[in-house]
């Protein structure tokens, strides 16, 4: 499908460079669409492996920067940049703005954003937001975590030794530094778990196993699944406009390194469950792998689009996100979302031809799909008469999912989202949603559309 121009030979930082003077915001028309006119991602990778030695502000800039040389706008046409983050990045806590800089486009502000697993989801929604409100015409929206860079801290009495012994000297600081026990020296373990909670992802993953009566044959056949339709997307090259090259101090890297099409189904069956080592049916197979990876999307007004002569891939009809108590059922969040976002695309998920759901874990995707056509659940938790309804398996992850992709956390919102429009493309469909559960038993759904 073509959506933009091909890519030019000019660095959009060269282009940028040219003037620091933004584009005119022009006055937005009421609803004028929000079109998503390009969408880019890296590879994704499992955590210290292909990806580990880029920073998460370096992997943002480079997707970035071949996102606007494909579709060759105008650097200054940018008006806002808004990136997703999960993991901190200590010394750049604001990745959109480190991004704009990096690509010469001073003019454009920059805001990070996080909402756990839905941070993507939430990029797109603040630039759509900026662009009806009439404050931007253009705003490009990313998201990335590489979890290869995640943060180590020290315990606070570390800390707190170390600011005191900086302000002293000869003795008094040896004296200083004499009260530290050599063991504290060790860094603290990042958190798996939730501080709300206590649990990991795993564990509540687990109890929805168990709630719902997900068999473990079910998990490992819906891995095999989202491995076997993804390395089948793959070798067919329906990814190769998706993925870019990324360049590493160990050379490019071109491909996923986490799908796996030949996976045995006798295999599977054998591996021990991770998280509950007695009851458990969660295994390292059907969960997603810590990740890295960024992904970005070029948003615009549909009028703008048509001005600048670039074809929109489709179009944000809508999104919702929703919050739940997490102590229940935490990953759940998405079907507390869905209907919402279906409500306000004033469509149904009988109108839906392409449906991604983030696959956290088997067990998260086969919960949701339960409950999603489940009358009491609705009317118990969501106050709603009606459930939204069965989803059509056929129409479900059609090129795989985060099982087999992987999940660079801030950036599985933006994959989602420019896969659905990709597939609906390829299908010759109209209507797409996308969906995933998120920390804190929070979830987030977008409705898009392709005409």
């Amino acid at each position: 499908m073509a959506t933009a121009k091909k890519a030019a030979a000019k660095p959009a930082t060269e282009a940028a460079a040219a003037s620091e003077a933004a584009t005119p915001v022009a006055a937005a028309p009421a609803r004028d669409r929000v079109a998503i006119v390009a969408g880019l991602r890296t590879p994704f990778s499992r955590s210290w492996s292909d990806l580990n030695d880029v920073d998460p502000v370096e992997l943002s800039t480079q997707v970035a920067r071949e996102l606007l040389c494909r579709t060759e706008i105008d650097p200054k046409q940018i008006n806002e940049v808004i990136w997703g983050t999960v993991i901190s990045v200590v010394r750049s806590p604001n990745v959109a703005r480190e991004v704009a800089m990096n690509l010469g486009m001073y003019h454009a502000d920059g805001f990070s954003v996080s909402r756990a697993c839905a941070s993507g989801f939430q990029a797109i929604a603040s630039g759509c937001e900026m662009i009806w409100a009439g404050n931007a015409d253009v705003v490009l929206a990313g998201g990335v975590d590489v979890t290869s860079h995640a943060p180590v801290v020290h315990k606070k009495k570390v800390i707190d030794g170390l600011q005191k012994v900086q302000k002293l000297k000869g003795i008094a600081m040896l004296k200083e530094l004499s009260k530290l026990n050599p063991m504290d020296l060790f860094p603290v373990p990042p958190a798996l778990t939730e501080r709300y909670t206590g649990l990991t992802m795993g564990e509540h993953a687990e109890e929805m196993a168990q709630n719902f009566g997900i068999r473990r044959e079910d998990q490992d056949a819906l891995a095999m699944e989202s491995h076997q339709k993804a390395a089948a997307a793959t070798k067919a090259g329906l990814l190769a406009d998706e993925i870019m090259t990324v360049q590493t101090p160990r050379g490019p890297v071109s491909a996923d390194n986490l799908i796996r099409g030949d996976m045995d189904a006798g295999k599977l069956a054998k591996l021990k469950p991770v998280f509950d080592r007695k009851n458990g049916t969660i295994t390292a197979a059907t969960s997603s792998a810590l990740t890295d990876g960024a992904a970005c999307c070029l948003l615009m007004r549909e009028s703008k689009a048509k001005e600048l002569g670039l074809k929109p891939m489709g179009f944000v009809r809508s999104w919702a996100f929703a919050g739940q108590d997490p102590r229940e059922n935490m990953l759940l969040g998405n079907v507390y979302s869905s209907p919402v976002a279906l409500d306000r695309a004033g469509l149904t998920m009988a109108d839906m031809d392409v449906i991604e759901i983030h696959e956290a874990f088997a067990a998260q995707v086969l919960s949701a799909l339960k409950m999603f056509k489940d009358k009491a659940f609705f009317q118990n938790k969501l106050g709603r008469a009606e459930p939204i309804g069965e989803i059509d398996r056929k129409k479900l992850n059609q090129r795989g999912g985060s099982m087999a992709y992987g999940h660079p956390f801030a950036a599985t919102g933006i994959r989602l989202a420019i896969s659905s429009l990709r597939q609906l493309a390829y299908t010759n469909k109209q209507y797409a949603l996308a969906t995933a559960c998120a920390a804190g038993g929070m979830g987030g759904a977008m409705v898009l559309e392709r005409n």
